[in-house]
């Protein structure tokens, strides 16, 4: 593909959460129990929901959605619960945790391989005032060419200006940039508006995105270097 530069989503692309070992925790509290691998797949299959019906969403304050998000997990694994004691049992086991984000256990090392190989690196992230913070804590900051908040240039993906706003710090054109991110109509969608190549990452195959044919569609990060060097 030729990319000189290399931009990434933040949430779910270079960093996630265990919420689904948070879940399975409230669950066997309840008396009940669920294959981890059936929570994965539900909160997957409820994330890309969220991303194709509720744009948005998902980037708001957690208490005008997590109730909501949560009773369609619930949904799909046949559990009925109380969702007002179950979101704040879960904040608790979560609150738990040192970290609320963790990187992925190859995010650190496909980083490196960009910047050994002179690709520069940056981030388009709808995300608080925290997102600097996630980085820092998960060792990552050092690794950005340029990082581009919503909450700090007033503007979200999938809308043209926080691209072009990356475009313009990076002085880089989209022609020479790629894009990677896990939600398709803020990623895929919104870099094309101003002329980048995408690759949208999706765990588990065709799983969730089946109504989309984009390509390359990938499960992690981990391919992007060859990706970028083709």
């Amino acid at each position: 593909m030729g990319k000189s530069f290399v931009w990434f989503d933040l949430g779910y692309t270079l960093v996630y959460q265990q919420r689904e070992e948070v879940y399975r925790q409230f669950v066997q509290e309840q008396g009940a129990d669920v294959p981890l691998s059936d929570v994965e797949r539900a909160y997957h299959l409820t994330d890309k929901l969220f991303m194709r019906e509720y744009p948005g969403a998902l980037g708001k304050e957690a208490q005008t959605f997590f109730p909501w998000y949560l009773g369609v997990v619930n949904y799909r694994l046949g559990f009925h619960f109380d969702l007002h004691r179950q979101c704040g049992r879960m904040r608790e086991i979560q609150g738990l945790s040192q970290r609320k984000w963790l990187s992925f256990p190859y995010t650190s090392t496909v980083l490196e391989r960009l910047k050994k190989h002179a690709v520069g690196v940056g981030l388009i992230s709808n995300w608080d005032a925290t997102a600097r913070h996630v980085l820092e804590d998960n060792g990552l900051i050092g690794y950005f060419d340029h990082i581009v908040i919503s909450s700090e240039v007033g503007s979200e993906k999938p809308g043209k200006e926080i691209f072009l706003c990356a475009l313009r710090a990076a002085d880089v054109s989209p022609e020479d940039c790629l894009y990677v991110g896990d939600n398709y109509y803020d990623d895929v969608v919104g870099s094309s508006r101003v002329g980048m190549d995408a690759v949208l990452i999706n765990r588990f195959g065709r799983f969730g995105i089946e109504e989309l044919a984009h390509e390359p569609t990938i499960a992690s990060i981990e391919a992007v270097p060859d990706i970028v060097n083709r």
